[in-house]
This record gives structure tokens, sequence and C-alpha cells, in this order.
């Protein structure tokens, strides 16, 4: 799925808006989806699909901020642009607390929605790739032996290599060892790193 271009999803139960927004999606060169309804979006989406999602807040059966939160439960990353009348404002703001990327008040600016299009797909990219390379660190962690998860809680806590060879009744040597090849494995250029990056993840088997 990393692969696929990167897709503008429009869901609007208006014909019009979803033709408007189409064509100045295709003249800007970039890929689009059309769907009259939330349900109909939801049956054909992959949330590993790369791209941002331009939707109406009212839409009859789902609305808009319905949609947006069975997207979180199903743990989508996928950028939302709503589109809202001025009576829906309200509405907008709460689809903001539940983090929409940004939203734009009938009638749409061309400008603005490009705009909003090419900053949505940015920001986009940038969380997959943040969330790949998240992924790709937890499988480095995973791959730990039960000795190496072991110190590695020790040195969580600040013990020195001393201090934990006498906490594991093991030679400093061999604790200085296995400690080598923890931060071999997880990539870590030191204890620091090591530090930061097991508080990020918040690896299983350690005590943070």
């Amino acid at each position: 799925m990393r692969d696929l271009p990167p897709t503008v999803f429009i869901v609007d139960d208006d014909e019009q808006i979803r033709r408007s927004c189409e064509a100045l999606v295709r003249h800007a060169g970039l890929r689009s989806e059309q769907y009259s309804s939330a349900h109909a979006f939801l049956e054909a989406y992959d949330t590993a699909r790369p791209g941002c999602l331009v939707l109406d807040v009212r839409m009859p059966d789902m609305s808009g901020l319905q949609l947006q939160q069975e997207l979180n439960r199903r743990g989508a990353v996928i950028p939302v642009i709503f589109i809202t009348g001025v009576a829906e404002v309200p509405e907008a703001v709460e689809a903001m607390q539940h983090g929409a990327f940004d939203f734009l008040q009938k009638p749409i600016s061309a400008q603005g929605l490009l705009d909003r299009l090419h900053r949505a797909l940015a920001f986009d990219a940038a969380t997959r790739a943040s969330l790949l390379e998240r992924r790709k660190m937890q499988a480095r962690f995973d791959s730990l032996t039960d000795r190496e998860r072991e110190i590695l809680s020790l040195v969580l806590e600040g013990l020195s290599n001393k201090e934990a060879a006498a906490r594991m009744k093991l030679s400093a040597r061999t604790v200085e060892i296995h400690r080598a090849s923890l931060l071999r494995k997880v990539g870590a250029r030191n204890t620091a790193h090591l530090v930061r990056m097991a508080m990020e993840l918040r690896a299983p088997g350690t005590e943070l």
C-alpha cells in the first residue's frame, strides 16, 4: 500500500459538490475517488491507503462526524478536511476536537481547497513514514532476548554495568557484553539514545 500514489477521497451526498471537487483535484494532477455516502466509503476504504479525505459534515444515514469517529475507532490516520455550511460551524469545531485536519465553509474556494489538500497529503505522508519507522523500531525491541530485556529494564532504572551485574548476580563483563548487543540490536547510538527510544515505544518488558 505504501507504494500507491495518494488519493483524495471525496465523500458528499451532493453530486454537484463531488463533481466540482473531483474536477479540481484532477486538474491539480491528483488521484481522486468519489463516494455519495459514508457507508459506501467505509465499505471500500482500506486504512493502509495513503491520501486525504474531503468530507461533508451532514449526510443522511451516517454523518461526517460519525464517519470520522468510525475511522478513529479503526485506527485510520488519514487526514480529514470537512466541508461545512454556515450553520454547521459548531459541528466543525467538534470535528477538530476529534482530530480533523481542517474544515472549509461553503461556498468552497478552489485555491483554499487545493492549499489544504496539498498540506493534508504532505501531513499524511509524514505521518505514515513516522509510523513505519516506529514499527521497525518496535520490531527491533521485540527481537531482544529475555536477558537483554532484563538488562534494558535495569538501564532504564539508571543502573551502571557494575550495579546491574550485582543485581543480576553476573560479572560486569557479562553485563557489558549483553548491553552492547542490546544497543546494536535496537540501533541505539548510546545509552541515552536507547532510553529515549524505549520511552517512546514503552517497549514490552520494560519498566518505565
